[in-house]
This record gives C-alpha cells, sequence and structure tokens, in this order.
C-alpha cells in the first residue's frame, strides 16, 4: 500500500487541439503557454517506484506527501464587551484606523478578493450586499460553524457591524470562500491546494490564508502508524521540506500567469508560534505555507501600553515580509454581532484588505494592472514612523502596511 501524495502539474503545455489545428494558439495565450502557470493537483497513493516514475513526468512539477493543515489557533483576549465598545465610539476598529483605510479613497471596488480558511456566515450582516462564491475543500459542508474564516473575511471587506466599520475593503462586492479547514479547524494540503488552484480559477486578485502545516500533528500522525518517533521526526521533516519545494513550485507558477494575465497576490500568516516575552531564545521563524516563495508573509503588531508606537506581538514569528495589526481586533462573530481575537491569523486580512485597495488604486491608474505592480505599492508604501523604537526589522518586516 502506497503513500498519499499532492502532484502538480504545469497544464499550459497541454494541448487540446484536433489533429488539424495548431497545438498552440498564436498571440497572448501561446506567451502564457510559453511561459507556463496554469497550476493543476491531484493526488494519488504511490508506491515508492511509482513515485520516482511520476517525478520524470514533463507536466510535473513537484511531488510531496499529503501533510495535515490547521488554523493558525487565536488568542481569545476575554475582553470582546469592551473592545466592541471601544470600537463603536471610535466608529472604526484600531487595525482599520492604523492602516489608513477609513481615510483612504479606495474602497476595493471591483477587486476579486479570495478567503481560504473554515469557510463563512453568510448570513451576517457584515457581508450583506456581496456576492459569496463557496466551495468545501474540508469534507464538513459549506459554511463556517469555527468562526475563524468568519472573522478572517470581516476584516478583509466586512461592512459596518452596529456602526462599527470592521472591514478594511468594504467596497468588494464578489468573494471567493474555499473552505479548506473542517469544523473542527483541521485540514491536509490536499484541500489547500484544491483550494488555490480553485481561487486562481475563479479570478481572485488575492488570496489570504490564515493557517499553517501541521508539522507535530504529521509526526504524531505517524507514530499512531507505529513509526519510532525519530523516525517519525524525520520523515516529517522530509514531508515539510517537499511540501516547501511543492509551493515554491506553485507560486513560481502563479508569478508566471503575471506575465499574460492580472496574476494574484497571496497573501499568509507568519504564524503564532513564538514567545518573545520569554526571550529571544523563544522566537520561531515563518512557517510553511506564509514561508513559501513569493507568499507575503504576515507579522502581528500590537499597540503599546505605553502609547509609544505599534510594538510586535509576542506571539508573532520572526522574519515576515510586512507587518499588520494582530491584537485585540474586533471583527465578525458567527451568529452575528462582533468579536475580539488576536494572532497572525488577525493581521494576515488587514493585509489583504490593504491589498485589495491598491489593486483598485492601480487599476484605476495609467499602470499596467498587474499583481508585480500592486505588490510594488504595497511593500513600498509600509511605515515604520508609527513603530515603537527598538522595533528590530527582522520582526516587522519593510513595516506596517498602509492604504492608498
Amino acid at each position: 500500500m502506497g503513500e498519499r501524495y499532492s502532484v502538480l502539474r504545469d497544464m499550459s503545455g497541454v494541448s487540446t487541439a484536433s489533429p488539424f489545428e495548431s497545438a498552440r494558439p498564436p498571440g497572448p495565450e501561446a506567451a502564457r503557454v510559453l511561459a507556463g502557470g496554469e497550476p493543476h493537483v491531484e493526488v494519488l497513493e504511490l508506491a515508492k517506484h511509482e513515485l520516482r516514475d511520476i517525478s520524470r513526468d514533463p507536466e510535473v512539477r513537484a511531488v510531496a506527501p499529503v501533510m495535515p493543515t490547521t488554523l493558525i489557533q487565536p488568542f481569545e483576549d476575554g475582553s470582546d464587551e469592551r473592545a466592541t465598545a471601544e470600537a463603536a465610539a471610535a466608529a472604526a476598529t484600531w487595525g482599520v484606523k492604523a492602516v489608513g483605510a477609513d481615510v483612504s479613497t479606495r474602497t476595493g471596488a471591483d477587486v476579486i478578493v479570495a478567503v481560504l480558511d473554515t469557510g463563512i456566515d453568510g448570513n451576517h450582516p457584515a457581508f450583506t450586499g456581496v456576492t459569496l462564491i463557496q466551495e468545501d475543500f474540508s469534507g464538513s459542508g459549506v459554511g463556517d460553524k469555527q468562526g475563524h474564516g468568519t472573522h478572517c473575511a470581516g476584516t478583509i471587506f466586512g461592512r459596518a457591524v452596529d456602526g462599527t466599520r470592521i472591514g478594511v475593503a468594504p467596497g468588494v462586492t464578489r468573494a471567493v470562500i474555499g473552505k479548506v479547514l473542517a469544523d473542527d479547524g483541521s485540514g491536509d494540503t490536499e484541500g489547500l491546494l484544491r483550494g488555490m488552484e480553485w481561487a486562481l480559477r475563479q479570478g481572485a486578485q488575492v488570496i489570504s490564508m490564515s493557517l499553517g502545516f501541521d508539522f507535530p500533528g504529521m509526526v504524531q500522525r505517524l507514530v499512531d502508524r507505529g513509526r519510532q518517533p525519530k523516525f517519525a521526526t524525520s520523515m516529517a521533516l522530509e514531508a515539510y521540506r517537499a511540501n516547501l519545494r511543492l509551493f515554491d513550485a506553485l507560486m513560481r507558477m502563479v508569478a508566471a500567469r503575471a506575465a499574460v494575465s492580472p496574476g494574484a497576490l497571496v497573501v499568509a500568516a507568519a504564524g503564532n508560534e513564538s514567545e518573545r516575552q520569554s526571550g529571544p531564545d523563544f522566537e520561531i521563524a515563518v512557517s510553511l505555507p506564509a514561508a513559501a516563495e513569493g507568499v507575503i508573509a504576515v507579522g502581528a503588531l500590537a499597540q503599546s501600553p505605553t502609547g509609544n508606537g505599534l510594538v510586535v506581538a509576542p506571539f508573532s514569528n520572526t522574519f515576515p515580509q510586512i507587518s499588520a495589526p494582530g491584537v485585540g481586533v474586533v471583527s465578525a462573530r458567527v451568529g452575528g454581532g462582533l468579536r475580539s481575537l488576536s494572532g497572525t491569523s488577525m493581521a494576515t486580512p488587514h493585509v489583504a484588505g490593504v491589498a485589495a485597495l491598491w489593486w483598485e488604486e492601480v487599476m484605476k491608474s495609467p499602470l499596467p494592472a498587474t499583481s508585480s505592480a500592486v505588490l510594488a505599492r504595497l511593500l513600498s508604501n509600509a511605515a515604520v514612523s508609527p513603530l515603537a523604537s527598538g522595533v528590530d526589522i527582522a520582526d516587522r518586516g519593510v513595516g506596517l502596511v498602509r492604504s492608498p
């Protein structure tokens, strides 16, 4: 019996022409074919000799064992009532104001955003007027029972709730919601990769992912199958490395698509595994999928208790590319109302929302409307002045994400 593997293929060179037609059409489509960038994911059960054979297929860009994934567990701060009351009094959440979305002339209009998470509560008032295209890749059905995906989506494009603005880009009217994590917050790379492929085919210009690879879960799964712990750890490390290479290959294909189409920005949470309050020896680097080539890794910022600027959240992993508000973030609660959560999961949708604002800015300018143009503006306009003195660049990236 073989193991389950994710197989990433590039279908841009696959011909569907009849014997009397050209296999490669002229014009921009030919450029797309030559550049590559039509990802297709399949999951196969392969024995060792079959694995070697399939890796030699010229269409195959990468092969990796299926690994478990999990939502990046947010921190409940127990201050929902106080936080929501403060947000209502200010008319907008502190995160919306910190990134400058409350004074931006852009709203994310005509931008398609994808959220790959635990689904969404489509009946929440925060999503009134938004066309939600939902697909389940978790096996637990569409909709959000966990609440994580609803909270993240609310920060990206939620409408005002009870007078409180929670969304960075409330002008978004079309959202692609891929449920890649089940109701208990668990998933695997098969669902995540299929969700990414689907989101790209839906025309998503921004893909937001507040989730991570479950390395300890992979080790435990192997131990449960009878592997000794040291061998299970080694095998999990091999699987992690293979999946990093697979995601790198996928992101190269996403970049190749941008040569002949608008392309997409992929934003992911850096992770919450650090314990900075215990000292520098307790800092952990960005994890997958945020660690993959071309993914915008997001760190979390908090308001300083002394009021001297924003500081890095104690849980935020190091070496992000950019940072955003991630502590005491008020957004949509499943079933209605608002709730306050903390985590790089909460910082990531701020960046995704600002990316939507920059997409609109670029689309309404004489500039080419491409993901590379949007990324350049997203990174170059990040600010360091709102940060407290002494915040290390390794911990906050280029700085606080800012709206046009």
